[in-house]
């Protein structure tokens, strides 16, 4: 308990030195490390060690793709790309169902793609979008980021349902069946949030990019998508070739597709398609923008590595056993899974470290909470799911990709992210209720 309520101070303390001080987010997070390791006593030449493993085992797996990603989206926006493909959705479903339009295809994209990733290849044609329609860039970040979200933690093949269900004996099918059923509701409550609350927060984009792109020539719709679509569809077929039956075999396809399909090699191709947006070859206009693009990068790249760093070391501390007493509560049924995730996703941030940790510590206590069934076990897995929803914040590397990728400050992230992901949490939770009511 005593960990719990230094780590609520240290949070405290964190949201207050980047929102009252302006000390920049990398060095708060850093602050916030050193802080809790010494409060919960882990030893100092471990804490060093620990620091240093989060802050790079998170930038393996998520750094090439930030730069990657920010290469993308600097040469749509400056070649004018991303104004291309603004102008085609916006004619397609209008202005007004803009919000929608983004909610709808972080949906889809998230299924097979990590949301962090797909946020970051999307966050060209969300600032387009913002520019052309003048819509807050808030509503349309929570729209993006809550639909990328929702399928992140409900619906397989995104790896936290899976292992899960993989833990709990859980039937994937049922989970996918029901977790469709329940993402729903709580994307559509984000949505809400979305265009009724965040419109009121103004985030100031560089509208004057006329001088940056003199001298491009705007691309063709399907020149300015391929960056985009591309690294979607290998991702994706790499996770139709991992699927446990093995419909495209073991052989060479099976290889060559698991390589060209990890996010890092993906985004990569899709830098080098977008390097075709500079037309002949222009040697000082690469240069230019892929300076700017890896300046844009380097900061959040450091954030999230120190986000990263942060996590790791409440990895360290006994918040999970401090977790597991929620299941000591008896008559909550459904709400012990929900509890369970959402204490260790706002404790260290990670959704899918939270639905892993959850799914072992919930595994022997189905018979307790009356959920040993089929399709018991799958309500389990998704209430862990909507607790992982619970809450988004400073500690959470998707919350900092979400800020920076949309030129948020952490105020600002902390009152729409962060309050987006509590509602689809809830809703989830409220959607699970109500179906175990049904099916129990």
């Amino acid at each position: 308990m005593s960990v719990f309520l230094w780590l609520l101070l240290v949070v405290f303390l964190i949201v207050w030195m980047t929102v009252r001080w302006n000390i920049h987010p990398f060095l708060a997070l850093l602050f916030g490390a050193v802080a809790i390791g010494f409060l919960a006593g882990l030893d100092t030449a471990r804490l060093v060690d620990v620091i240093a493993g989060g802050f790079g085992s998170t930038l393996q797996s998520i750094g090439i793709v930030i730069a990657s990603g920010a290469i993308i989206g600097e040469y749509l926006d400056r070649s004018g790309g991303a104004k291309v493909l603004a102008n085609k959705i916006l004619n397609a479903v209008g202005e007004r169902n803009a919000p929608l339009s983004m909610s709808l295809t972080g949906y889809v994209v998230s299924i097979p793609v990590f949301c962090d990733s797909g946020f970051i290849v999307l966050s060209a044609l969300n600032r387009a979008i913002a520019k052309r329609t003048n819509i807050s860039m808030a509503v349309l970040a929570v729209a993006l980021a809550s639909g990328l979200y929702a399928t992140h933690v409900f619906v397989p093949p995104t790896p936290g349902p899976l292992a899960a269900a993989a833990t709990l004996g859980a039937d994937v099918g049922w989970v996918l069946i029901l977790g469709l059923g329940v993402s729903i509701p709580a994307v559509i409550a984000a949505l809400l949030w979305a265009n009724l609350f965040c419109k009121r927060y103004e985030i100031e984009l560089d509208l004057n990019d006329s001088e940056q792109n003199a001298d491009a020539v705007p691309p063709s719709f399907t020149f300015a998508i391929a960056p985009i679509l591309t690294p979607i569809i290998l991702i994706a077929l790499k996770s139709v070739a991992e699927y446990p039956t093995s419909p495209l075999g073991q052989g060479l396809l099976f290889d060559a597709l698991v390589f060209i399909g990890n996010p890092i090699i993906a985004l990569f191709i899709g830098v080098i398609i977008a390097f075709g947006m500079v037309r002949g070859g222009k040697n000082r206009i690469q240069k230019v923008w892929l300076e700017e693009a890896l300046k844009k990068a380097g900061i959040i790249i450091l954030i999230t590595g120190a986000g990263g760093a942060f996590g790791a070391v409440l990895r360290e501390t006994n918040l999970s056993d401090f977790a597991s007493q929620f299941a000591q509560i008896e008559h909550l049924g459904i709400l012990v899974p929900f509890l369970i995730a959402a204490f260790l996703k706002s404790a260290q941030g990670s959704s899918t470290v939270a639905i892993i940790t959850a799914a072992a510590i919930c595994a022997p206590l189905l018979g307790t909470l009356g959920l040993d069934f089929v399709l018991g076990k799958a309500l389990v897995v998704l209430a862990i799911g909507a607790g992982s929803l619970t809450v988004s914040h400073v500690n959470d590397s998707y919350f900092w990709v979400v800020a920076k990728f949309s030129n948020m400050d952490t105020a600002t992230a902390l009152k729409t992210h962060t309050v987006a992901t509590l509602i689809m949490g809830l809703t989830g939770l409220a959607t699970l209720q109500l179906l175990s009511w049904i099916l129990v």
